[in-house]
């Protein structure tokens, strides 16, 4: 199995829901969250070319500017702004990796806040850890325990952990 952004989004947030996506175990489809989260990507940004398939990433927004490439990843809010952060580090280290230097820029249209992001050597390094621990628990006989945390209560998985 390859990790991808949404892994690496999930790892950042539950490590149990890392599990449940990568077994293929669908979250609610119901949940509000899973709504609004599509609806924004509809709709935002429409200007810009969406929904880029490269490999095993899924890049939200790509657009040229000043002769640079600039990646986005759009998130209904900043709640999870490390979570996106890493993720959209995720991609542009996959992109360097296949020899395209690129810029990245979290955006949430909803809050009209974006913040630019450049890969580093200490992001790499820190990727290569994550990827690594992301395949040790894909690879787990069970899922891991669930742990209650503050994100929890709005989660399409909790009936999953907690019913």
């Amino acid at each position: 199995m390859k990790v991808n952004g949404t892994l690496i989004w999930y790892y950042f947030i539950c490590k149990r829901e890392v599990w449940l996506m990568s077994h293929q175990l669908i979250p609610d489809q119901e949940n509000s969250n899973i709504d609004i989260g599509r609806f924004l990507h509809e709709e935002s940004y429409k200007r810009d070319k969406k929904e880029i398939s490269l490999g095993n990433i899924i890049i939200d927004v790509m657009k040229k500017e000043n002769g640079e490439l600039i990646v986005g990843e759009v998130k209904k809010s900043s709640r999870f702004k490390e979570s996106a952060r890493m993720q959209l580090l995720y991609y542009l280290k996959e992109l360097k990796d296949k020899g395209i230097v690129a810029k990245g820029v979290l955006m949430f249209p909803k809050e009209k806040e974006r913040e630019e992001i450049e890969l580093t050597k200490e992001d790499e390094k820190e990727l290569d850890k994550v990827v690594r621990d992301i395949l040790r628990i894909i690879y787990l006989d069970k899922p891991p325990k669930a742990i209650k945390n503050k994100y929890c209560k709005k989660c399409a998985y909790s009936e999953l952990c907690f019913s």
